[in-house]
């Protein structure tokens, strides 16, 4: 007979988690592993809403296991360390994000490289199944545990609210601006999509030097554009002139959008050797037209997150440059509310669950 949540491990634990694929998340009694001598233990004070989660308490990937209680943005103060923990003090201000272990063998490329969130045998934060069989739960919870290796410092300077956002949302657009080319001063980017990924990609690129040029289907995101976010232009995707005028102009493109959309009216925007890299996942396969990419030795590709040591870097860069998400904070009991605003888009530009302060057994 299998065990109940709350009796796999010794530490107990508290959250909310999803059922079924209703979505609906409520309080959930489970379980921690008790802090090795190797892992980090941490009092969680906030948690940032990915619209990744929104899909897995869903399961409209297809891969979602129940109970599973999610959040991979999660910042905290430190409350126990191991007795072989060498980067880590009580009192430290930290985080986690997508992933909590990877095999670290040899023969693996990918970890070697430090590019542990590629690893094939990668643990995620949750949803997923740790070395000793137990399954992982994210960051709508209490405290968290992990081995030190995927702990990020963050920084004095960057506020545990808006940094959150950051260990996901941060790294999915910085690694790719680095990765592909992206980021050099006076190049050309167009970024997709305004919302929780799209933000921050503008914050990211100017603080490197980049014009960035937004394109979204919502005209009325051209003032938040142009004057919140310091963007050079903007380009509203369904007006037919204005993506004319844009046609290679542009030396990559970062394509936030979770959503259903056309690739070739972004295809067309990009210089000959341009690239346009995805890093939204939406629920339907996009149609790539082939012959554009052709006529300008141009590519699609693609990124998911980083590794450990790329969020570190990712994250003192950001407070170097005091970047931080646009959030708005919530209570644990709004989460339920804050989902169903996601689905909509009806948020500027990430939700942030208050943990420490709203999170109660009652």
């Amino acid at each position: 007979m299998s065990k109940l949540p709350e009796e796999v491990h010794p530490r107990k634990a508290f959250g909310w988690a999803a059922r079924d694929t209703s979505g609906v998340l409520s309080p959930f009694k489970f379980s921690r592993r008790a802090n090795g001598d190797e892992d980090v233990t941490f009092k969680v004070h906030y948690c940032g809403i990915c619209h990744s989660d929104l899909h897995w308490v869903k399961n409209e990937w297809g891969n979602s296991t129940y109970p599973l209680l999610p959040g991979h943005e999660i910042t905290g103060i430190v409350t126990e360390v191991g007795s072989k923990v060498t980067k880590f003090k009580i009192g430290d201000k930290v985080g986690v994000g997508g992933m909590v272990g990877a095999c670290h063998t040899d023969t693996c490329d990918n970890c070697k490289n430090d590019l542990e969130n590629y690893c094939p045998k990668a643990i995620q934060t949750y949803c997923s199944t740790d070395f000793d069989g137990s399954k992982t739960y994210g960051g709508y919870s209490d405290i968290m545990v992990a081995n030190e290796r995927y702990i990020i410092r963050m920084p004095d300077n960057m506020p545990l609210d808006a940094g959150a956002p950051l260990l996901c949302a941060g790294i999915t657009v910085y690694s790719p601006l680095k990765y592909y080319g992206l980021h050099n001063p006076g190049m050309h980017l167009g970024v997709v999509g305004l919302g929780g990924l799209g933000h921050v990609a503008v914050k990211f690129a100017k603080a490197f030097g980049v014009k960035v040029t937004v394109i979204s289907t919502s005209p009325g995101k051209k003032q938040e554009a142009l004057e919140g976010l310091g963007a050079d232009a903007f380009l509203v995707s369904r007006d037919q002139a204005q993506m004319e005028a844009a046609i290679c102009t542009m030396d990559g493109i970062i394509d936030t959008v979770s959503a259903e959309h056309p690739l070739l009216p972004l295809i067309s925007l990009v210089k000959t050797h341009g690239k346009i890299v995805c890093v939204g996942a939406p629920d339907k396969p996009p149609q790539l037209p082939i012959f554009p990419l052709l006529m300008g030795r141009k590519m699609v590709g693609g990124s998911l997150t980083g590794g450990v040591k790329e969020i570190q870097e990712m994250i003192d860069f950001a407070a170097k440059h005091n970047i931080t998400a646009d959030i708005e904070v919530i209570p644990m009991d709004y989460i339920n509310t804050a989902m169903e605003r996601l689905s909509k888009a009806d948020v500027k530009y990430r939700f942030v669950i208050d943990i420490a302060n709203t999170l109660t057994t009652a």
